[in-house]
C-alpha cells in the first residue's frame, strides 16, 4: 500500500472510485513547469534563511531539474495514487534524493503552492495572448490602408443606415482590441503577485523570506493577507472574463464575415484555405472557421459561469472545489489562444469586393440623413426635416428610383428649400466627406486614425 503524504492519522486507504474522483493530476500536470520553477524558489530560500542546508538545497533543485527534463522527455511516471502536481513531483523527488526531498515542502502548503503554479501560468499565457492581440490589431491597421477609399453601409438593426469608409469600420475593431488589451494589462497586475508563504491559510511559523521567494521568481509584490491568498481566485475569473469580451468581439467579427460573405451580400472573399466545403452540396463553400470562431466564445463564456458557480458559495479559506479552477482556465487559455492565431492568418488572406459593396448602396436611400441635414441647415428644426424627407423617401420608393434621380422640381413638392445644391450633399462621397466630426467616417479622420493606430501599437 502506498502512504499518502497526508495518511498519518487515517487507518484505512482512500477507496480506489474516491482516489479516482478525487485525482486532478490528468488536468494539473500541465503546470509542472511552475511548480518545479516555484519549488527552485522556495528551496533557494529555505536554504538563504537557514532553514535547510545549502548541500540539502541543492541536492533538491539538482532533483527538481532532472525531474523536468523527465517530464519534457516524456519518461515521467505520472500516477493517479499520488493525486496532483505537487505530490507526483514531490514523491519523485524523494526517490530520487532521499528523505531530504521530504524536506521542500517545509514552510508551504498546496493551499499557497497551488495558487503559486497558477499565477505564474496565467502570467506567461497573458504576456502570450496580448502579443496575439497586437498581431490581429496590425491587421486590421493594414486592410483600413489597404481599402481607405472603399465606401460600405453603415448598419443599424440589419438594415444599410449611412454610407462610411470600409476602413472606418475595420478600425473599430482595432479600438475593441485595444480596448481587450487594456484590460488584460490591469488583470496582469492583480495576477503578478507572489502567493508562497501564505502556508495552508495561517501562514507559517518558520522565519521565511518571501520577498526574497518574490525576486527570485519575477514578482513585485507579496500577497498581503494569508486566508485572502490561499481562497482567491479572483484574477482567474478576471482573465476568463477579459477573455470573454474578447471571445465577443471576435464572435460579433465572425458574425459579419459570415454575413458578408454570404451570396446575398458577397462583400468579401475569405478564400478556398479558410472556408470549407458541403458534403453533400457541389457549390457550397462554408464559412466554417468564421463560425467556429463564433462558436467558441460559447465555450469561453461558460467557462466564466463555471468559475463564479464554483467560487458563489465558498466559505473562507481553502476548499477542495478550488480544485475545479483548472480545467475552465486551460480551457480558455487554449480556446483564446487558437482563435487570434487562426483569426490573424486568415485576416492575412481575406479579400474585399467594393464592386459589390458599392453596388448595395445603391437604391438604398442610405444619404437621407444628409438630405435631412440640408434642411436642417437651412434652418427647418431637425425632426420637421426628418419627417419631410421620410416622406421624400416614401415617394422615391413608390417611383422606383434612388433620392439622385429625383428632379429639383420633385424635392421642392416637399420643401422650397431645395436648391440645385443639394445633390452634392446627398452623394456618396458629398456624405462621406461631410461626417468630420473627431471620430467620424471622413477620410481625412480616417486618415488620422490609421496614422494614430500605427504610433500606438509601435508601444504595445
Amino acid at each position: 500500500m502506498l502512504k499518502k503524504p497526508w495518511g498519518g492519522r487515517f487507518k484505512k486507504k482512500t477507496h480506489k472510485v474516491a482516489e479516482r474522483f478525487s485525482a486532478s493530476i490528468e488536468t494539473d500536470k500541465r503546470l509542472y513547469r511552475e511548480d518545479i520553477e516555484g519549488s527552485i524558489a522556495h528551496a533557494k530560500m529555505l536554504g538563504q534563511v537557514g532553514i535547510i542546508s545549502q548541500r540539502e538545497a541543492k541536492s533538491i533543485i539538482k532533483g527538481l531539474r532532472e525531474i523536468q527534463k523527465e517530464i519534457e522527455n516524456g519518461k515521467f511516471p505520472f500516477r493517479e495514487e499520488f493525486e496532483d502536481i505537487h505530490l507526483n513531483i514531490e514523491k519523485r523527488l524523494i526517490e530520487k534524493i532521499g528523505e531530504t526531498g521530504g524536506k521542500l515542502h517545509t514552510a508551504r502548503s498546496r493551499n499557497d503552492q497551488i495558487v503559486l503554479d497558477e499565477r505564474l501560468y496565467l502570467r506567461r499565457e497573458t504576456t502570450e495572448i496580448l502579443g496575439l492581440i497586437k498581431g490581429v490589431a496590425e491587421e486590421f491597421i493594414r486592410l483600413a490602408e489597404e481599402n481607405i477609399d472603399v465606401i460600405i453601409p453603415l448598419y443599424t438593426h440589419l438594415q444599410a443606415a449611412q454610407p462610411v469608409l470600409l476602413s472606418h469600420h475595420l478600425l473599430a475593431y482595432f479600438e475593441m482590441l485595444k480596448r481587450d488589451r487594456e484590460r488584460f494589462i490591469e488583470c496582469l497586475k492583480r495576477i503578478n503577485i507572489m502567493p508562497l508563504g501564505a502556508g495552508a491559510g495561517a501562514g507559517t511559523s518558520f522565519p521565511i523570506d518571501r520577498r526574497y521567494v518574490a525576486e527570485l521568481l519575477g514578482f513585485p509584490e507579496v500577497t498581503r493577507n494569508s486566508i485572502d491568498t490561499v481562497s482567491d481566485r479572483d484574477f482567474i475569473v478576471e482573465f476568463i472574463s477579459n477573455s470573454s469580451i474578447l471571445m465577443m468581439h471576435l464572435s460579433r467579427l465572425s458574425e459579419e464575415l459570415v454575413i458578408w460573405s454570404s451570396k446575398e451580400f458577397d462583400f468579401v472573399d475569405l478564400g478556398d484555405e479558410f472556408t470549407t466545403g458541403s458534403s453533400i452540396m457541389p457549390q457550397k463553400r462554408n464559412p466554417d472557421i468564421a463560425e467556429l470562431l463564433r462558436g467558441k466564445t460559447g465555450k469561453v463564456y461558460g467557462n466564466l459561469i463555471s468559475i463564479l458557480t464554483v467560487m458563489k458559495g465558498l466559505p473562507l479559506s481553502y476548499n477542495r472545489d478550488l480544485q475545479e479552477d483548472k480545467e475552465p482556465m486551460f480551457g480558455t487559455v487554449d480556446t483564446l489562444k487558437s482563435c487570434l492565431y487562426v483569426l490573424k492568418e486568415m485576416l492575412k488572406n481575406i479579400k474585399f469586393k467594393p464592386e459589390n459593396m458599392k453596388r448595395s448602396l445603391l437604391n438604398s436611400f442610405i444619404t437621407a440623413t444628409d438630405l435631412a441635414d440640408y434642411l436642417a441647415r437651412k434652418g427647418i428644426p431637425f425632426r420637421q426635416a426628418h419627417e419631410i424627407v421620410g416622406r421624400i423617401v416614401r415617394y422615391a420608393e413608390e417611383k422606383r428610383r434612388d433620392l439622385l434621380q429625383l428632379s429639383i422640381s420633385e424635392l421642392k413638392m416637399f420643401s422650397n428649400l431645395f436648391e440645385e445644391d443639394v445633390y452634392e450633399f446627398i452623394t456618396l462621397e458629398g456624405s462621406i466627406s461631410s461626417r468630420k466630426s473627431y471620430g467620424g467616417t471622413a477620410k481625412e479622420n480616417v486618415v488620422k486614425m490609421i496614422e494614430e493606430a500605427r504610433e500606438e501599437i509601435k508601444m504595445w
